[in-house]
C-alpha cells in the first residue's frame, strides 16, 4: 500500500486507520478515544508535509498489544489540532510527504479494507456491478472533445463506476466518490474503480479534502432524477462539488428538464452554463448535459 512507503515501513507490516471512513476524519471518533486512553505505542512516527517542516498529516503509532500493528491517526481534516499533545509526549522519526500523495495512501486504505469487508459483517451483494458497453461507448464519444487527456477530473456520485469507464477509456484517471458504500465496495471487486482514489463520502464534504478549483474538470453522470422535493438537496451536491473544478464542469441527465434545471443554477453562481443533447439509441442514459465553464 502507498501508506507503507508514505511510513518508510516494511510491505509486510499491517497498517490501519484509527477512523473507518473518510467523514470519520473530521469528527475523528475512535481517535479522541484513543488520545483519551492514554494508549502506548513502541514506536511513532510523525508524516509532515514534504518541504514544510512543521506542517502535520499525521502520526502513525507501532502497537504491540492485541497484536503487532501500525495504526496511522491524522487530524488534517478535522482542523482540531487533536494530535499536538500526542507529539509533546513522545520522541518520533519523521518523515516528509506530498499532501496529496498522502490523501491518496488515506483512501486507498480505506478502500482496501471496504473491498475486504473489515466494516461489514458479510456482503449481501453477490453479482458484479452493471455494465452497459452503450453507455460507455456514447459516454467517451461525447466527452472526448470536452476533455484533454492529461485533465484532472474528479467523478461525483460514481455510483459502482460504470461511467468511470469513459474516462478511462479517455486516458484519464479520476478521483470518484459516492455516499453509497455498497456501490463503491462492489466497484472495488470489479476493479471499476481504483482504490487510492475510490472515496466512499457525501459530496457536500469534499471541500474538506480538497482545495477550490482543485481539479481541471468535476463531472457527475445521471445526476437526479431531480424533482421538486430532492433538488435542493441535488443543488446543494453539484453547486459545492463545482467549487472544485477549475474550468469545466459536466453533469448529465435523462431529461433536458433536468439539464436545464442543473445549467441554470451553475449560471447563478457565476458559471456560463450550456445544455446540450447526447441522444443514443438506448435512449436511457445521459441524455442530456448540463456544461458549465468557468468565466464566461
Amino acid at each position: 500500500m502507498l501508506l507503507h512507503e508514505i511510513l518508510k515501513i516494511d510491505g509486510e507490516e499491517e497498517v490501519f486507520l484509527a477512523e473507518e471512513s473518510l467523514a470519520d476524519l473530521i469528527r475523528l471518533p475512535v481517535t479522541s478515544e484513543i488520545l483519551r486512553s492514554g494508549l502506548k505505542a513502541k514506536e511513532l512516527i510523525e508524516v509532515v508535509v514534504e518541504k514544510a517542516g512543521s506542517d502535520r498529516l499525521g502520526v502513525a503509532l507501532k502497537l504491540t498489544e492485541p497484536a503487532e500493528i501500525w495504526l496511522l491517526l491524522t487530524d488534517r481534516y478535522s482542523a482540531s489540532g487533536a494530535l499536538d499533545a500526542l507529539l509533546q509526549n513522545n520522541a518520533s522519526r519523521i518523515v516528509q510527504a506530498e499532501e496529496g500523495r498522502f490523501l491518496e495512501g488515506v483512501v486507498e486504505a480505506l478502500a482496501i479494507s471496504l473491498k475486504e469487508e473489515l466494516f461489514c459483517d458479510g456482503c449481501p451483494v453477490a453479482s458484479p456491478p452493471l455494465f452497459v458497453p452503450e453507455r460507455i461507448d456514447g459516454l467517451e464519444r461525447f466527452l472526448r472533445p470536452l476533455l484533454p487527456s492529461r485533465s484532472e477530473v474528479l467523478e461525483i456520485c460514481c455510483g459502482s463506476g460504470m461511467g468511470s469507464q469513459a474516462l478511462k477509456r479517455l486516458g484519464l484517471r479520476p478521483w470518484t466518490e459516492d455516499v453509497d458504500s455498497c456501490e463503491i465496495c462492489m466497484a472495488l471487486k470489479a476493479e471499476y474503480l481504483e482504490p487510492d482514489r475510490a472515496m466512499v463520502l457525501d459530496a457536500r464534504l469534499l471541500d474538506r479534502f480538497f482545495p477550490p478549483r482543485r481539479f481541471d474538470a468535476v463531472v457527475g453522470f445521471m445526476v437526479g432524477l431531480i424533482d421538486d422535493v430532492n433538488w435542493p438537496l441535488w443543488r446543494e451536491i453539484l453547486i459545492s462539488s463545482a467549487m472544485l473544478a477549475r474550468d469545466l464542469v459536466i453533469y448529465t441527465t435523462y431529461t433536458e428538464r433536468e439539464a436545464r434545471i442543473v445549467a441554470e443554477a451553475l449560471r447563478s453562481v457565476g458559471w456560463s452554463a450550456e445544455v446540450a443533447a447526447n441522444p443514443d439509441d438506448l435512449g436511457i442514459y445521459d441524455q442530456w448535459a448540463a456544461i458549465g465553464r468557468r468565466g464566461g
